[in-house]
């Protein structure tokens, strides 16, 4: 039997980084009130000549370093993204021609913060029907494209990013399951109200902007959350103890707190890098593992749960034995 594991990470942030401190100067804020709702120091900002593929590009080309992999060995490339570069073509196959990749299958995922565990769903599966033997899982973002930096309930809380993952073929289990979810009731509650199709004229105008509906969205996020990690242990028959790392959506440190205070798991079994990178969307938990992982903390052979909740509404788990 075919199984998929992640055989390389790698993750990049921006040069330009915007502290509380220099938003205070913006908006009406402060560095207190940004630390005490979201747990936010900083966040990095993309340059005005940088855009995802070019995030994108450095996390993969670490990733691909890390796993001692070729690139043209890589035989699908899945990009979870909600600021694509274009319209299209999409941003994966911009990064595919970057890397020197030719003929495979590349595709983004906008699954908004849940695109990752989305994006690495989707290469499981390619891998387990030996549709695919070494893929590129990409989660990148140039959030901050659609802030209104005059909003001071969004412009604190998000930032810039991206990371990347290799997962290839296997003998033995590494990505154990994942776990999907939508519910569109909820759409309204995070979203950007315009689009190519529907008020295309405030893309024009530049009025398409994050909208957020921040304690609606925390009460339904503690408890997806919750729910789903709960059903990711129920389909591998373990309980919470057994897992070594939770490493969640890096939304606000409220939600990862109560989310953890649910499941009965102690900070120190969390990955949290909220306070340096802010809310990087699709980005956020493949850097967090990115991050974990060089400072030594996951190790071969511990098991990993990812989670995630986002605008759709979107929610997923997956659980890795790295």
């Amino acid at each position: 039997m075919i199984y998929s594991r992640i055989a390389g990470t790698g993750s990049y942030l921006p040069d330009k980084v915007v502290t509380n401190a220099d938003l205070e100067k913006i908006v009406d804020t402060t560095d207190e009130w940004i630390r005490e709702r979201s747990g936010i120091h900083q966040r990095h900002v993309a340059a005005d000549d940088e855009t995802t593929c070019d995030l994108a590009e450095h996390a993969a080309r670490r990733a691909i370093e890390a796993a001692g992999v070729e690139a043209g060995s890589i035989d699908l490339i899945v990009l979870a993204t909600t600021t694509p570069d274009l319209v299209f073509p999409s941003t994966a196959c911009l990064l595919q021609e970057r890397l020197g990749i030719h003929d495979c299958a590349a595709f983004d995922i906008q699954a908004v913060c849940t695109g990752f565990v989305y994006a690495l769903s989707v290469a499981d599966k390619f891998v387990r029907t030996g549709a695919a033997r070494c893929a590129l899982v990409v989660g990148a973002e140039t959030f901050t494209r659609i802030i209104d930096w005059s909003d001071r309930k969004t412009c604190v809380l998000f930032g810039d990013g991206a990371g990347a993952v290799i997962v290839e073929a296997a003998d033995a289990p590494g990505v154990l399951s994942t776990h999907l979810h939508a519910d569109g009731r909820y759409a309204d509650l995070l979203l950007v109200p315009a689009g190519v199709s529907k008020d295309y004229q405030k893309l024009r105008g530049h009025g398409a902007f994050v909208r957020m509906e921040g304690n609606q969205l925390f009460k339904v996020a503690v408890n997806t959350l919750s729910g789903i990690v709960e059903e990711a242990l129920t389909a591998n028959g373990i309980g919470i103890d057994a897992v070594d790392w939770l490493i969640p959506h890096q939304a606000n440190k409220r939600i990862i707190a109560a989310t953890a205070r649910k499941l009965g798991l102690s900070d120190e079994r969390i990955i949290v890098t909220v306070a340096e990178h802010g809310n990087t969307s699709a980005a956020s938990i493949p850097l967090a593992l990115d991050v974990a992982v060089r400072d030594g903390r996951v190790k071969r052979g511990q098991l990993l749960l990812l989670e995630a909740f986002g605008g759709g509404l979107t929610w997923g788990a997956a659980l890795v034995r790295y």
